[in-house]
């Protein structure tokens, strides 16, 4: 296969590239087309690495309204909400709604997808129905798995065995949520212990960490210590930290030193954190979104998910990155020319680096064929046009071609 006249990552330069055994062959300005090879062209468009979701819900998506609306807005009632519907979670109702988010995300270029599922349920269903999804959508999604406590790791009955049963049974990350235990020293508690297990069963870490406004939440400040003197490093990443967002200027200063030294990865959820977060603010009300730009000054690895898809946190979601991305530039106020142009590594490579799936990951010869084309000559363009996807391939098979709109005016 040929793919013919694509600016690969804002390169102004147009480019050709070859995929053979579905890898990456050659890239080069100008590549004559074998005899019977297929060509596509690529018509100018922006060739970009795909995308990646590295913070979804897939065991509540398509729950919005189940069983009642979260009319407060608030993260808490989302969870009181959720704490219901699962009692009637059943492994083919979970596949069938995961299945269907997934392809509504495949369907936009996503490839890479990391979903949490709620271990605080005893029988594991959601985990055992999302584990039988993984096999089945990995021709054109790779999906990792969070063992996440909803409920929490000491708050909750079992909560450690349950914790440790999923890791089992074959999740792939070990999650955690330590500003929704009952105890500041609970949270900082359920650290220790799942550091320990993910290091123990040499597994990646992703805890939803101080997803609140509370300005005294700092159980970031444990995890990043842990990360550093345990080795564990980039394997952890902290998800969500909106109460970053909150800490006095002179204490994140401090705590940025830390964050540098541990190499942990972040993931803000531009679209719900602004919607959950200053709920119970009047005025001024904060955005409730930790320090993107900050965190991206300083070196430190921050990616993008879209976190929750029609369920109980979140009544809306596109399953387009697109999406998140706008709503992140806006929020965090990363709209230089600059920043507009490399804002799609917020979904794309640095995505990449917190899922730990770099060795398969990139337009680079000899790397597996995935990527997406833009119809936009850079993502600037993508940005301001809302530019349709025209090609989706994943390991050099096509998964999803589209057409540009014709549009026709009378004005």
């Amino acid at each position: 296969m040929l793919i013919r006249n694509v600016h690969i990552a804002n390169n102004e330069t147009l480019q050709d590239v070859r995929i053979t055994d579905g890898k990456f062959a050659e890239i080069s300005d100008h590549i004559e087309p074998a005899i019977g090879e297929e060509v596509i062209d690529g018509k100018q468009g922006l060739m970009l690495p795909p995308y990646v979701d590295p913070h979804v819900h897939l065991d509540a998506t398509m729950t919005a309204g189940e069983p009642e609306w979260n009319e407060t807005g608030t993260l808490f009632d989302g969870i009181r909400i959720w704490s219901e519907r699962k009692k009637s979670l059943t492994v083919q109702d979970v596949k069938d709604r995961a299945r269907r988010a997934l392809e509504l995300m495949a369907s936009n270029g996503i490839q890479f997808v990391r979903s949490h599922v709620d271990v605080t349920d005893p029988t594991l269903t959601a985990l055992h129905a999302l584990l039988e999804v993984r096999e089945e959508v990995k021709d054109f999604v790779e999906l990792q798995l969070v063992a996440f406590p909803q409920e929490g790791i000491l708050s909750f009955p079992n909560g450690k065995d349950l914790m440790r049963q999923a890791i089992a049974e074959g999740a792939d990350v070990v999650g955690g949520i330590p500003h929704f235990e009952f105890t500041n020293q609970y949270g900082d508690d359920s650290l220790q212990f799942l550091m320990e297990l993910a290091a123990d069963s040499d597994k990646l870490v992703d805890v939803h960490c101080d997803e609140i406004d509370d300005p005294n939440s700092r159980h970031l400040e444990v995890l990043a210590t842990l990360a550093l003197e345990m080795g564990l490093k980039d394997k952890v990443t902290a998800s969500h930290t909106t109460a970053f967002g909150s800490y006095n200027d002179a204490y994140a200063y401090k705590l940025m030193r830390l964050l540098g030294m541990s190499g942990i990865n972040f993931v803000s959820n531009p679209l719900v954190n602004m919607h959950l977060g200053g709920r119970f603010d009047t005025y001024p009300k904060r955005r409730g979104l930790t320090r993107v730009k900050e965190l991206t000054e300083n070196g430190i690895n921050v990616a993008f998910g879209e976190d929750d898809l029609r369920d109980p946190w979140s009544p809306l979601g596109t399953g387009n990155m697109i999406d998140v991305v706008r709503m992140g530039v806006y929020a965090a106020q990363t709209m230089g020319y600059t920043q507009l142009q490399n804002a799609y590594k917020y979904v794309t490579e640095n995505g990449a680096k917190a899922m730990h799936v770099t060795d398969h990951y990139g337009i680079e010869v000899g790397k597996p064929a995935s990527f997406v084309v833009m119809d936009a000559k850079d993502f600037y363009g993508v940005l301001n046009t809302n530019a349709t996807m025209l090609l989706s391939v994943h390991n050099g098979k096509v998964i999803v071609t589209k057409q540009a709109p014709v549009m026709t005016t009378n004005f």
